[in-house]
């Protein structure tokens, strides 16, 4: 059974929920709870917490329960709302976020400061807030965050479906829009893939369409990052995390905007591969099972491509695209090799908003909002900093490492022209 549809993006270094601190549950209105959870002594910082993608509302959690843990004894105050729906639910979760720093200072007292902070999708959330004004927060936090946006991401993963299909599974009836059950296409692509890897030519194949789809050559948490020089490890890595990092949940969002918001007409193929960095990469893997790469970027050139409608482009910059131009101090934080949410997206948005406004912090790790504890409580302290003392501080040693990832290949926030 595939697993993305159940992302709540919460960390895998959890413990069990009876090692956090309890926390209560209120109501916003009859759609919408929202939660607390307060530390013995208060130090007067308010953590609003933004969930990861789930189906369903479910129950307002503050955080996975190592998290939430971790930053109550440090004597933060934790909210976190349910958003009142389930899904691709940013143009809600806003909204919801924003009444529960309200309803949270009426229960426990004025907070003298808020720090949003989010994970997954809620890291878009997050970087939402950041960039409203008169939101109520003073600073955030994205991690493993869909920061770039939903255009530009399912944009860029549609770059990586369309290889797929074209390339390596024209005939298996994979979707790659309009589509009615997420979880029955995914299983198609599951299917192929599984085919696909069996061989050397499907193999490399897969790692053309994973670089199409931004996704990076380490993704495993439970293997050790790939060298430099690894191709086919590389290759493995992308492989196991593409059905979830390539067919994402998408039915919602068409839904909520009207139709198909995603597009691929006039995208240069070679020169996407080129722009990503890691044509080298690929070059090897085709050329050690002579298969002509050349021949197969005609292909995707000469494939049918995708049109968007105008109207579903529209809702989707309004309510899903950031502008990169937060108004408060933000921190984005992911890890090395996160292979469900393509760290390009951290890049493009770091790269678009500037060093004054944005510090992008990496932990060498793999897999989906791994960072630890101990990474999310640094990187909450810098943002602390930043506010209080109007300058960055420096990242704290040995717990975040220098890295660049490669480029977003099709970026795209509001009021800008899309790659």
């Amino acid at each position: 059974m595939l697993s993305w549809l159940a992302l709540a993006a919460v960390s895998a270094q959890s413990a069990p929920a009876s090692a956090a601190a309890p926390t209560a549950v209120y109501s916003l209105d009859e759609r919408t709870r929202w939660a607390a959870a307060m530390p013995p002594r208060w130090n007067g910082t308010l953590l609003l917490y933004s969930r990861g993608y789930s189906p369903a509302p479910g129950k307002p959690e503050p955080g996975s329960p190592a998290q939430r843990q971790a930053l109550l004894d440090a004597g933060y105050a934790i909210a976190a709302s349910d958003y009142g729906s389930g899904g691709w639910a940013v143009e809600q979760a806003v909204p919801a976020q924003r009444r529960t720093i309200a309803a949270f200072a009426a229960q426990y007292g004025k907070p003298r400061r808020v720090i949003a902070w989010g994970s997954s999708m809620g890291g878009l959330v997050t970087t939402a807030l950041a960039e409203q004004p008169g939101s109520g927060i003073d600073g955030a936090l994205a991690v493993c965050a869909s920061i770039g946006g939903s255009l530009g991401m399912m944009n860029m993963a549609l770059n990586g479906a369309y290889a797929f299909r074209t390339l390596v599974a024209p005939d298996a009836g994979i979707q790659l829009v309009r589509i009615k059950d997420d979880r029955a296409n995914g299983g198609r692509v599951d299917a192929a893939l599984a085919e696909a890897v069996k061989t050397p030519a499907g193999r490399a194949r897969v790692a053309l369409a994973g670089v199409l789809a931004g996704i990076p050559s380490w993704t495993s948490p439970d293997r050790p990052r790939p060298a430099d020089g690894d191709h086919d490890v590389q290759a493995a890595e992308m492989a196991r995390s593409f059905v979830r990092g390539v067919f994402l949940p998408r039915s919602d969002q068409e839904q909520r905007a009207g139709g198909v918001f995603s597009w691929n007409g006039g995208v240069d193929y070679r020169q996407q591969l080129a722009a990503s960095g890691r044509r080298p990469l690929v070059e090897a893997l085709y050329r050690r099972v002579g298969l002509d790469l050349d021949r197969d970027l005609a292909a995707l050139k000469r494939g049918e491509r995708v049109r968007a409608n105008p109207a579903a482009v529209a809702y989707m910059r309004a309510h899903y695209a950031p502008n990169a131009r937060p108004l408060v101090p933000l921190v984005a934080l992911q890890t090395v090799g996160d292979g469900l949410t393509s760290p390009t997206m951290q890049r493009a948005y770091a790269d678009a908003a500037g060093a004054a406004r944005v510090r992008s912090l990496f932990v060498d790790k793999a897999g989906h909002c791994t960072a630890p504890p101990t990474a999310i409580l640094a990187a909450i302290r810098m943002v602390e900093a930043r506010v209080a003392t109007g300058r960055w501080s420096a990242p704290a040693p040995g717990v975040f490492t220098p890295y660049r990832p490669t480029p977003m290949l099709r970026s795209c926030f509001r009021n800008r022209r899309c790659s």
